[in-house]
């Protein structure tokens, strides 16, 4: 099995009919000062499989990474894809919402992908701090 996509969004959602919709697809987030708290992301992810692994058990972990190599978080579980069509590939899609996620620092952080223990993905998240301009009258 493989990881197909993963990317950070605002919003995602999979309709009755099995398509995923995902809204605001990021890469960075901007604060005045740390720490700071993101109030929701979601971790949107496609894995996809050939037909010989169909039923079978994977064992799927998700680690949130800052800079220094420190896991902020890690969530695992297990599922098994299902059958699929003859002589297409199998797709499950996956949406992990993450709320009120806190930030100490800004600098790179990393979404790790793992399944069966052997990493398949990684999605960087950068934060960064900014200044506002400052209003200067001139005179």
């Amino acid at each position: 099995m493989k990881v197909g996509f993963a990317v950070l969004a605002d919003c995602a959602n999979i309709s009755r009919e099995g398509k995923l919709n995902i809204l605001g697809i990021f890469d960075s987030i901007q604060a005045q000062q740390f720490p700071v708290t993101h109030p929701q992301m979601q971790l949107v992810m496609r894995f996809e499989a050939d037909r010989a692994e169909a039923g079978k058990t994977k064992k799927v972990e998700v680690q949130l990474m800052d800079e220094d190599g420190k896991k902020l978080f890690v969530l695992g579980g297990e599922f098994a894809l299902g059958p699929g069509r003859p002589g297409e590939m199998i797709g499950s899609n996956h949406i992990l919402m993450i709320h009120m996620m806190k930030f100490e620092h800004p600098g790179d952080y990393e979404f790790k992908i793992l399944i069966n223990d052997e990493l398949k993905a990684e999605v960087p998240l950068k934060l960064l701090q900014f200044t506002p301009p400052r209003n200067e009258v001139s005179g």
